[in-house]
């Protein structure tokens, strides 16, 4: 006879139960900035909406940052760190590659044998992490998942590149996710268009820096109009997507929290998901610069911390990147 496999008992629902983060003590501004390239602040505000952004000083590492956010996270959520099943990190700058930066963190905080690892999602790790802990708790596979966006991509920044030396910044942002009794997290929509990975790379593989091949240290580069172009009017029909697929309309949504990359691709999405004025939208990225997989998080914890918005607001949030990925869904804020 062949034996029948046990239903799963986890929760059929989850929700983000707790959020924080840590950005670091030094802010750089963009005159700062302007010391290596040639440009100006009203440039650098036009075509980005940042005047500044924070960068991590020789002790506020990756996982430094990390502890703190998800430190913050566990206690708005109401728990234990030791009742922390599972630890997802996205990050692209935590530069030991083996073992994942996870392990340490779980071991760190308190959360004892839970389950640890790493993904490299991009701007998009956020969601796709989202999207992994709902799955974990409705497979009974983990009670409670801390997820976190953490980048210290002034490590991967190129001061003399014109197109991107303004763009980037450091940070951590974390959520607890949990079981719920009603939907707290919407369906993914999520993907990527590898045929356009070029758009936004690395410049050079570590091995060709390893090997000699290149003296400069490898950086982030990217064709800004074609990434431009992709996220405006790609990104708002996978957002419409999410919105479709939670069964929210515009006029229902509470919160936009996009990736903070870009104010232009932010205010240009608004536009074409023709969100009404009581919709608050996340604009972190005017102080915080670009934080890749950080951003969400930190927009969203900045957004209750200031009143702008509140606990149960219904929000959409999306993050696009690298390769290109991303990951779009509709959450009940904590």
């Amino acid at each position: 006879m062949t034996a029948k496999i046990k239903p799963a008992k986890g929760s059929p629902y989850s929700r983000i139960l707790g959020v924080g983060g840590y950005r670091p003590t030094r802010v750089v501004t963009n005159e700062e900035i302007l010391k290596h390239i040639d440009s100006s602040d009203e440039w650098i505000r036009s075509r980005s909406g940042i005047a500044g952004r924070h960068w991590a000083g020789p002790d506020e590492t990756v996982a430094e940052m990390t502890l703190e956010a998800a430190g913050k996270a566990v206690a708005d959520a109401g728990i234990q760190p030791q009742q922390v099943s599972a630890v997802i990190i996205s990050t692209v700058s935590h530069f030991k590659q083996t073992p994942a930066i996870a392990t340490e963190i779980a071991d760190r905080m308190g959360a004892g044998k839970a389950a640890a690892f790493d993904i490299n999602a991009g701007c998009a790790g956020f969601g796709y992490g989202l999207t992994l802990a709902k799955g974990m708790i409705a497979d009974g596979s983990a009670e409670y998942v801390l997820v976190v966006g953490a980048e210290r991509l002034s490590d991967l920044t190129d001061l003399t590149d014109r197109s991107t030396a303004f763009l980037f910044g450091d940070g951590a942002g974390a959520v607890i996710v949990g079981p719920a009794s009603e939907p707290g997290i919407g369906p993914s929509v999520w993907g990527s268009e590898g045929d356009k990975a070029d758009v936004i790379s690395q410049t050079v593989a570590w091995d060709a820096y390893r090997e000699g091949e290149v003296e400069k240290f490898p950086a982030i580069r990217q064709e800004g109009q074609a990434v431009f172009r992709w996220a405006v009017y790609e990104m708002a029909k996978v957002a419409q997507q999410a919105l479709d697929a939670a069964g929210i309309t515009p006029d229902e949504l509470d919160v936009f929290i996009p990736h903070q990359a870009n104010m232009r691709i932010i205010d240009s999405m608004v536009k074409t998901l023709k969100l009404p004025e009581h919709v608050t939208v996340a604009r972190d990225v005017e102080t915080t610069g670009n934080t890749s997989a950080a951003s969400i998080p930190l927009a969203m914890e900045r957004l209750l911390a200031t009143g702008e918005a509140k606990s149960g607001d219904t929000a959409l949030v999306i993050g696009f990147g690298a390769g290109l990925v991303y990951a779009a869904t509709v959450v009940t804020l904590p």
